[in-house]
């Protein structure tokens, strides 16, 4: 599914003094991943500003980690389900102390990202506005779940991870993640309704949820 993070909206992440030498390679890291790690921050809490210091943290303390940890341990570390995990892990300790955010459709839609991830002639500008607008509306009804099915959902449906994946990412067995997955399934056909319809078509943004 393609990205609505806004493009060109992440704000440079500020890194520990001396990161260049202290971790090799940890700029390319962040290079690699800020922008996908602030997409699932901002969908998980529906503000730019908390997404931008949650990467920002989540950078610090992947940092931290990894300079503590052996070559061995680097070698061996599956990096894209870590940082994730520690992404959410941020999420979860600022949204505890925050209100549940009203969020904007503006607020996490992007029309040009339907174009970015696509190798089929451009669509036109009537149809670019109409899928943007339907992908705003599941990631707002996403906003509406509980953080834990939240999390499994986004992952599941908007960053389109396995279940394995969102396993490993969440820590939990399989069994709980499927589960999850299926209630958000079954309170997002409620706060979506007759609308449901149209984002269950091959490559809609919700195919998933039909």
């Amino acid at each position: 599914m393609p990205s609505a993070v806004p493009k060109g909206k992440t704000a440079a992440v500020r890194l520990p003094a001396g990161s260049a030498s202290g971790v090799d390679g940890f700029e390319g890291i962040v290079d690699d991943y800020q922008r996908r790690l602030y997409g699932f921050a901002l969908r998980m809490t529906g503000n730019r500003e908390d997404a931008e210091e949650i990467v920002q943290d989540a950078f610090v303390r992947a940092y931290r980690a990894l300079g503590k940890m052996s070559q061995q341990q680097r070698d061996e570390l599956r990096l894209q389900p870590w940082l994730y995990t520690i992404t959410l892990n941020v999420t979860r300790n600022r949204l505890r102390s925050k209100r549940p955010a009203s969020v904007a459709l503006d607020a996490l839609a992007d029309p040009d990202a339907l174009l970015r991830e696509s190798n089929e002639a451009p669509p036109q500008p009537e149809a670019i506005v109409e899928r943007n607008a339907e992908v705003a509306l599941v990631e707002q009804a996403l906003m509406q779940l509980p953080m834990h099915l939240r999390a499994a959902a986004t992952l599941r449906f908007i960053e389109g991870r396995s279940h394995p994946e969102i396993a490993e990412i969440l820590n939990q067995p399989i069994g709980t993640v499927k589960s999850h997955v299926h209630r958000a399934v079954r309170i997002l056909r409620r706060i979506l309704g007759p609308q449901i319809g149209r984002f269950t078509n091959e490559g809609g943004p919700a195919h998933a949820l039909s």
